[in-house]
């Protein structure tokens, strides 16, 4: 009986170190060499398996090559699960995304080598960008059902937790957008930070009066 439960365990094993391997496969070659240049069967030799075990993990090169930011979207997700019931929403996805920059297990993309790269790479390539999009998705759902959770509320009919993620989404993207363009790998808590200040101070403050217009001949001696 020991025997039988043991088996599933490690056949989920061992299928998690070739996801794995397919994953860093394409993960350093698509770095060295550019996505265009690399392809699913040099992936597959590297990892040292065939083109049909590749198929079973991946639908592409590219979601490959992205496989490990899956878990950061969990990672932020666990994080919110845990934050104070007394939070207001955006407040804590706003101190779950800052409490995985700030784990040092997590590995945060500022702290993982070449993430920066990869994520320069995703700017560039569309179809590397598009997938990276699907992540976001995929993570940004679990969010709203967590949000809804704590509010109390069924997201299908309450438009709250459904505004809330994509608010805090939205400002982690801008910060991870200004962050790859930047060419400073370090910065990006501080951008984080940034992006979320202004999300909740200034842009929703009274705009500033447009500055008084001035006549043309103003000043030429005409009466």
């Amino acid at each position: 009986m020991n025997r039988e439960r043991k088996t599933p365990e490690r056949r989920s094993r061992k299928a998690r170190r070739t996801r794995d391997t397919l994953a860093q496969a394409a993960f350093e070659l698509v770095l060295d060499r550019g996505l265009r240049d690399v392809t699913v069967e040099e992936i597959a030799e590297r990892a040292d398996v065939d083109r049909r075990t590749f198929s079973r993990y991946f639908t592409s090169k590219e979601a490959a090559v992205l496989d490990s930011l899956r878990g950061d979207g969990d990672r932020i997700n666990d994080a919110l699960r845990a934050r104070p019931a007394a939070e207001p929403p955006l407040t804590a996805y706003r101190r779950a995304v800052l409490d995985w920059l700030a784990d040092p297990e997590a590995e945060a993309w500022h702290r993982r080598p070449r993430l920066y790269e990869l994520l320069v790479l995703a700017e560039r390539e569309p179809t590397l960008y598009a997938a990276f999009h699907h992540i976001r998705v995929d993570a940004q759902q679990d969010s709203v059902a967590i949000v809804a959770e704590r509010l109390g509320a069924d997201p299908r009919r309450d438009i709250r937790p459904a505004v809330t993620v994509a608010a805090g989404a939205g400002a982690l993207l801008a910060a991870q957008a200004a962050w790859v363009r930047g060419g400073c790998p370090d910065e990006l808590p501080r951008l984080v930070e940034q992006a979320f200040d202004a999300l909740a101070g200034e842009l929703l403050a009274q705009p500033p009066a447009p500055p008084a217009s001035h006549s043309t001949t103003e000043g030429n001696g005409t009466s």
